[in-house]
Parts: structure tokens; sequence; C-alpha cells
């Protein structure tokens, strides 16, 4: 049986010297390697995508591989992609190195510099195993398959901008399209997803955090089904108990949902740590939220650019929301766009607090009156960022899903599209009030 392998290898001397090497294996069929884990797993979810076939049976990791570090690397791998087996390449063959790159899923270690013999043993060893894995997710078993749902994580530019919300109405878009969504409460110390959505819960993101194994049933033991169909995942009611989720566990956390849901949107919170860093650096799309005044605008430009200077993420593969817009402010969006250098989203949310105030004040945000200019907005938001199925009786268009008829989507709330307009032509609760908290 051919053995398709995929070397990780960011170093070029490194990575033309692993090639050579497994040319001589035999039955070895050796990809071109990827330089960084971000193209590693681009191209895992690319193939498994077209089936799980596809994949190869071997992926190889160096130790300096990045950004992200190759142990939670193999760790996402691992999770992400069960049937692949993965191998550890270092210079450190200590036993507690040993013991963590098995803690994180990879199927054996090879020490460098290389050896034709101990290369071949790992990697057939890995190869075996990876055959018997695919023999076992055909038989129809509850494991994680599949390269994966979208990641979306919505952060505050500061605290009190209106992430929360916009995470909020983004997931019940998502889920009245169709989609299977998990709704995560990332604001680990000052978390209140449970208060808008009216929840009593046992269980947060906490007891996850000390898991090195997350099953699917683990995981549906820790998440609350919402009676509007979501699955939350809160944060702790102990703010302190927040320091227990490192970035570690966010990750092992965020790859598991994943493969669980087509959906996972993030509330990240207007402040930042290791959890919702490690969040937003592995989300598909990363939403940023800011009011139109200086003190947000300048937040928010010190978000973006302290996610540069971390690694985090590019500004440019930011987008930009503008919440509590009015036509009068003396901020408009393109100015918001030239100061932060992110792309701003066109569905800019209406300052019109005045309809959110008896749903926030209540619990009950999700039962938002479907003519509520603040949910088309964003329920438009959720449409422009590619989270929601198109329908039979629906078309995309400019990338946000119009709807034909109220019965398009099930549970459907609110409509996914621009705002309505009144019949003189103007934006309906542009500037009425106050906007989203």
């Amino acid at each position: 049986m051919t053995t398709r392998i995929l070397p990780a290898v960011g170093d070029i001397d490194a990575a033309r010297s692993v090639t050579t090497l497994l040319s001589q294996l035999p039955d070895a069929e050796p990809a071109t390697p990827v330089g960084d884990s971000t193209q590693l797993i681009d191209t895992l979810a690319r193939l498994a995508g077209e089936a799980l076939d596809e994949l190869p049976e071997v992926v190889l990791v160096h130790e300096r591989i990045g950004p992200v570090p190759a142990l939670e690397l193999i760790r996402e791998v691992s999770l992400r992609f069960p049937s692949v087996g993965v191998v550890l390449i270092t210079a450190d063959a200590s036993p507690n190195l040993f013991a963590d790159a098995m803690d994180s899923g990879a199927r054996g270690l090879v020490t460098l510099p290389l050896s034709y013999e101990e290369l071949a043993n790992r990697v057939q060893a890995a190869a075996q195993w990876s055959a018997g894995v695919r023999r076992h997710l055909t038989s129809g078993n509850d494991v994680f398959t599949g390269p994966g749902g979208t990641v979306v994580t919505v952060t505050g530019a500061k605290g009190g901008v209106g992430a929360t919300v916009t995470a909020i109405q983004l997931a019940l878009a998502a889920q009245a399209s169709g989609n299977t969504v998990a709704l995560v409460d990332m604001d680990l110390q000052t978390g209140d997803i449970a208060s808008f959505l009216d929840v009593q819960f046992r269980r947060s993101l906490v007891d996850l955090a000390l898991i090195t194994d997350i099953s699917p049933r683990v995981l549906s033991d820790a998440v609350f089904s919402h009676s509007t169909g979501l699955a939350l995942l809160l944060a702790p009611g102990e703010g302190e108990r927040g320091e227990e989720v490192s970035d570690r566990s966010a990750r092992q956390i965020v790859s598991a949902l994943r493969t669980r849901y087509e959906i996972v949107v993030i509330d990240c919170g207007g402040q930042m740590n290791g959890a919702n860093a490690a969040a937003v650096e592995m989300a598909d799309v990363a939403v940023l939220v800011t009011t139109p005044d200086v003190v947000a605008v300048r937040g928010a430009k010190r978000v973006v650019r302290m996610w540069e200077r971390l690694q985090i993420r590019k500004a440019e593969e930011t987008v930009t929301l503008v919440n509590r817009f009015t036509r009068n402010t003396e901020i408009q969006p393109p100015l918001i766009q030239k100061i932060t250098g992110t792309r701003v989203a066109s569905a800019a949310v209406p300052a019109n607090f005045k309809e959110l105030q008896a749903s926030i004040d209540s619990g009950r945000l999700h039962e938002l009156d479907a003519k509520s200019t603040v949910k088309q907005a964003l329920w438009g938001l959720a449409g422009e960022l590619g989270i929601v199925k198109e329908s039979a009786t629906g078309k995309k268009s400019g990338g946000a899903l119009v709807k034909r008829n109220s019965g398009a989507f099930k549970n459907d709330r609110g409509s996914i599209g621009r705002p309505r307009r009144r019949r003189d032509g103007s934006g309906r609760g542009a500037g009425d009030s106050e906007g989203t908290r």
C-alpha cells in the first residue's frame, strides 16, 4: 500500500533533507512540504473537504514549525483529522517531550539528525495506525470527522461596544438558516451571554479546560442546549476561574467545537487574554466591534496593532463592525477603515438601543422583534460574512443572503439582508437613540 506523507517543515534546508530521505522509503509518496502551521491546516481541510480518503496517512511536523507551536499544531491536527497519523521531528528525545507529544496526539517521534531506519519505522507505524482508524471511521462510530466548521470570533474594541449582542445575533442568524451552531462565551471573567439568554447553567468552559481528550460525548455534556437550537458553551459563573482556561486548552476546545458544529461563534469580550487570543488566531473570520467615537476607535486601533505585534492576526484579515452608527456622526466608517487598516463591514448597526432594552432587561435577546433595525443589520452582517446557508427560496447577493419570503428559514425572527427602508426612502432608526451595548 502506498503511504502518502505530508511534511510540515518551515526551514528550507531541513525540508530538503526530509524530502530526500522520504523519497528513499519504499511505497512512500511524499508531498511538497508546507512551510507553516496555517498552510498545513488549510491543506488538510481542503483534502478532507474532497474526501476522507484524500488525506495523507502521515504528517511529519518539524519542531520549529510556526506560528503555532509544534505540540499545539499536533493537537489540532489530531482533533480535526483523526485519521491522520502525526509524527514529530525533534532534536530533543527526552522522556518529558515524548510524553507531551503523545498527550498531544502524536503517533511517534523521530530524532534529529534523521536516520533512514528510524524514520521508516515511525512512518510505517503511523501509516498502519491511520489505516486502522479509517476502517473504524467507515463503520459509523461516534467520532469527529471532516474538515470542520467555520469559526467566527467577535471582539470589542473596549468594553460596552456591543460585542455580546453582535455574537448572539450572528449565531441566531446562522442557526435560523439551517446550520448547526455553537455559541461560546470566552469573555472569561465578565461573560454575560447566559444573562442575555436567561440561562441557568452548571457546566462551563472550565470543565473542559483540564481534559486532554475531548470526545463528542464529553463535549455534549459541557454544552447547554438552548431553546433556539443553539449549543451554548458559557463562561464560568465565578470570574476568577477563567484563569484555568489556558491558550492551550482554548485551542483544544475550539478544535473540538469546529469538528462538531458547522458554525462556531465566539464572544471574546473587550479584554484579551491567552485563551481568547488563541481563538482569534484560529478563527476563519475575526470581527472587531467599535462605536464611532474617538475612544472606541483608538481602542480598535490598539487591538489591531497588538494582534499584529503578537502575530495573532493581520489587520487586513480583520472585519470591523461599526455599532451605534448615525449619519451625522463626525467619525464615519471610511475614516475608521483608514485608521485601523481593517475592512469595515458594509452592514453598520444603527443607533437604536430602545429596540433592544426590553429584550436585554428580560434576558430574552433571542426574541428580539423581527422589525428591529438593529437585528436586521446584524443578520445582514451574518450574510456578509458568509455564515448563513443559501436557501431554496433565496439567493446570495453581494455576500449577503436575501430572503424572498418569511418562511425561508426555520425559527426565523429577523431578515437576513440589509435593513428595510421607509417609504420615504430614509433608513429606519438611523440615529433614533442610543446603540447596542
